[in-house]
């Protein structure tokens, strides 16, 4: 009996340690090793100055994407859209760092893998410009590895590569392992010293994230995983020298994505080791593709599709709002061969000083070469004003040099680009269209979700009269006065966006816009006051710009400044408001505190000529 007893034990062993080790297969594990901040700069994507070997080995034996796009050019957003599953322009999220709230309903990704059993770790940023949920990551910490979780349970696990952020470029040191005098530079920057080092030093940066993701991969093997394991390596956006990052274009948005998927788990994907994949793919793909990976019914708020099937969207599309402390306002979508871009605030260059930016050696290199007229007009366009539209052969023209838009023989594509963006920001409802002083009082008091997707909000409308400010026609003056006086807080925004930027075409309402001036919402109003010192009524606004300063909400106080600083207004009589706003400690990052810093330093610059 009692020898009976033992081998039954045993048997029953033995069955556990099969059903444990067919569990295991079952269900692969998922390694996500993100880089921040570049484009494909690698060996694998034809960059023959970088030094990838790792990742290079990598890609050889795995999927590769040749038009995977990030939805934001810059990591918060960009963010958002990931651990959501769906476009940050549905919520409110897509300005940088905004943190408003999404819906209890829209649940991170990881709490769904963590119902179906995996260990989720995360090693270590979140930065998801949204309210954090801690409790949907089983371990988020510079500690998190995949080694801490149960016996045989699968695991997902990010590891995030911060070495070739651009703070790396912010120090001043010079190229170790790339030569300066070999780089070459995108025909939009121009040749400086300091430019040529900012990519050199750059290069030497992504070869220190390969070795990194090198040691990674290395681990995963010696912990004899990497047959049981999908590994996607993939950068959170573009850049980051100069002009990249932050920014709307190719070089801002295009991202590496390698994903190498072992034998076993072949049956899952639709492409072959060494595959390359040229049809549109981006971010909001990625959860979706998380979802068909570890067997999960793909959630209803999750707009995107897995990247391992062969059928797919047609298009990608992005998104910019605010940089920093810098207000803007982009859209963009690509079909992988041609971009379209439409800018809702044309008159705002790129190239308007940002303070974290402009700490890199380049940007101020290159801002210096354009204050001395010695650049030609490709280098020279990221300082100055915008077309509302912009059309681009990527394919040919991959630094966006040429603009097609409103040229003959591409008017059917611009059209149909055109048509899919609108159509996209109608579906999403475009949270994106209400200034963001109004979305922080929303936020406040409920859901920005819950607003723009009422009838308290015309998505349509707003859309179309969005895009007729950004059209310049006078013929639109009309429209534009009668929704400045609608009472409606996101039409009159626009209706002022609009009246701004016809300039001196609007002369002839300048009397019914001086009225308006103290009837509208202060996001509205500081928008009119830049119109009015255009036409020559400064008078008129320094009061009004004097208590936007006061106001409560930081956006409006960004807004007033950003106002004084692109019109040149420095009236002495706004020198304290300004200075009330400076942070008295110089490490405080208020967006607000950081252009007070830069309004001061122009008063003082003025006080000395």
């Amino acid at each position: 009996m009692k020898r009976t007893l033992i081998v039954f034990a045993a048997t029953c062993l033995a069955l556990a340690a099969t059903i444990t080790q067919a569990g295991e297969t079952e269900k692969p594990n998922i390694l996500w090793i993100v880089s921040e901040d570049n484009g494909p700069w690698l060996g694998s994507y034809g960059d023959e100055f970088a030094t990838t070997p790792r990742l290079d080995t990598l890609a050889a034996k795995s999927i590769r994407y040749t038009h995977a796009y990030s939805n934001a050019p810059v990591c918060a957003p960009t963010r958002s859209a990931l651990i959501t599953g769906a476009y940050p322009i549905a919520f409110g999220t897509e300005n940088m760092r905004s943190t408003f709230k999404v819906p209890e309903s829209v649940r991170f990704y990881p709490e769904y893998l963590r119902e179906a059993g995996y260990y989720t770790s995360n090693n270590s940023k979140k930065d998801y410009n949204t309210v954090d949920r801690p409790q949907a990551w089983d371990e988020s910490s510079t500690e998190a590895h995949w080694r801490n979780r149960a016996v045989g349970q699968p695991f997902f696990h990010v590891s995030n590569l911060f070495v070739t952020h651009e703070s790396r470029l912010h120090r001043g040191s010079l190229a170790e392992n790339h030569d300066p005098a070999d780089v070459q530079l995108f025909p939009f920057h121009p040749d400086t010293p300091a430019v040529r080092n900012d990519y050199a030093v750059y290069s030497d940066r992504l070869q220190d994230m390969d070795a990194q993701a090198g040691e990674i991969l290395d681990r995963l093997e010696a912990d004899g995983l990497a047959e049981n394991t999908v590994v996607f390596y993939y950068a959170d956006h573009g850049g980051a020298v100069g002009g990249t990052k932050r920014f709307l274009t190719e070089n801002g948005l295009h991202v590496p994505l390698i994903i190498h998927v072992p034998e076993k788990f072949r049956h899952l994907v639709a492409y072959e080791a060494g595959n390359t994949v040229d049809r549109p793919v981006s971010f909001i793909d990625l959860t979706a593709t998380l979802m068909q990976l570890a067997g999960i019914e793909k959630p209803a708020h999750m707009v995107g599709g897995s990247v391992l099937k062969k059928e797919g969207a047609p298009y990608a599309f992005a998104h910019g709002g605010r940089m920093d402390e810098r207000i803007n306002l982009v859209r963009s979508v690509s079909d992988g061969h041609y971009r379209y871009t439409r800018n809702y605030m044309p008159h705002r260059p790129y190239g308007r000083r940002l303070e974290y930016l402009w700490r890199a050696p380049l940007m101020q290199s290159w801002a210096e070469e354009y204050e001395a007229g010695r650049l030609n007009p490709s280098q020279s366009a990221f300082f100055e004003p915008r077309a509302a539209e912009e059309l681009y052969d990527t394919q040919n023209d991959p630094h966006q040099l040429v603009n097609l838009a409103g040229q003959a023989g591409h008017a059917a594509k611009q059209e149909e680009l055109s048509g899919a963006l609108t159509a996209w920001q109608v579906e999403q409802r475009d949270a994106g269209l209400v200034p963001e002083a109004m979305l922080v009082e929303i936020d406040s008091k409920g859901l920005v979700r819950d607003y723009v997707a009422s009838d308290a909000y015309p998505v349509e409308d707003i859309v179309e009269l969005a895009q007729a400010a950004g059209n310049r026609d006078p013929a639109s003056l009309g429209l534009f006065l009668e929704q400045l006086n609608s009472g409606h807080p996101v039409k009159a925004y626009w209706a002022a966006t609009g009246i701004l930027l016809l300039g001196d075409k609007a002369r002839p309402a300048l009397p019914a816009v001086t009225q308006a001036l103290e009837s509208v919402k202060p996001w509205t109003g500081v928008v009119l006051a830049e119109a009015l010192i255009g036409l020559g009524r400064a008078d008129a606004c320094a009061d009004y710009l004097e208590t936007a300063l006061g106001h409560e909400n930081e956006m409006v106080r960004l807004a007033a400044m950003e106002t004084m600083v692109e019109t040149g207004l420095l009236e002495p009589g706004l020198e304290p408001a300004v200075r009330a706003l400076v942070p008295d400690d110089p490490d405080a990052l208020p967006y607000d505190g950081i252009m007070a810093r830069y309004v001061i330093q122009l008063y003082e610059d003025n006080a000395v000529e």
